[in-house]
């Protein structure tokens, strides 16, 4: 199993990982330390344990925002699927409707064109 060494706050962490999963891992140890870095700059030095667990709330938060909007795209779509779905049926319905009026008026214009025609004398 491969290993990554990340540094948070200062501190460097011996990590295991998924094969392959090594850059994602440094990515996100990077976004934490960031995370880190905002409180220390917005409260100063308050301990680490305080910039950890703020750190970890803010994360957490927008975690919690991401998924409230996610959810809210995902009904919309559905939403969307649903018109599409209605849309689909209603043109079925207005090709069938126009397929019966083009032989509606075939028919008559075989008609008009019989009745335009002398029948042959025979």
């Amino acid at each position: 199993m491969p290993q990554v060494n990340v540094t948070i706050a200062g501190k460097a962490y011996r990590m295991a990982c998924g094969e392959g999963e090594e850059a994602h891992l440094e990515g996100l140890a990077s976004l934490y330390d960031a995370k880190i870095d905002e409180m220390r700059q917005a409260f100063g030095e308050i301990g680490d344990m305080r910039l950890h667990v703020m750190a970890a709330l803010m994360v957490a938060d927008e975690v919690s925002e991401l998924k409230q909007r996610v959810s809210s795209l995902e009904n919309a779509l559905a939403a969307v699927r649903g018109d599409a779905g209605s849309a689909d049926q209603l043109l079925g319905e207005v090709e069938e409707r126009a397929a019966e009026a083009l032989v509606a008026a075939a028919e008559r214009i075989e008609s008009v064109a019989r009745a335009l025609v002398p029948a042959p004398v025979g």
